[in-house]
């Protein structure tokens, strides 16, 4: 089974900038991202604030299949 969001823009400093959903095709940038996550459109992702910036992150757990990559 294929992850569900896979990273396909990192920054210089490895910040994950732009995402593409692999199941319904949709390419987002961090803060449609963000958004989407807040509006529960994707329940194993969540929100952490590193340096001050609304950052995606997969729920810790035993897969590997939703993590950010």
């Amino acid at each position: 089974m294929a992850k569900r969001v896979s990273t396909t823009v990192e920054s210089e400093t490895w910040r994950n900038l732009k995402f593409h959903d692999n199941y319904s095709w949709n390419d987002m940038t961090r803060l449609q991202f963000v958004s989407q996550i807040n509006q529960w459109n994707y329940s194993n992702y969540h929100i952490r604030v590193i340096n001050w910036i609304k950052t995606p992150v997969s729920n810790p757990d035993a897969t590997i299949n939703n993590n950010l990559d």
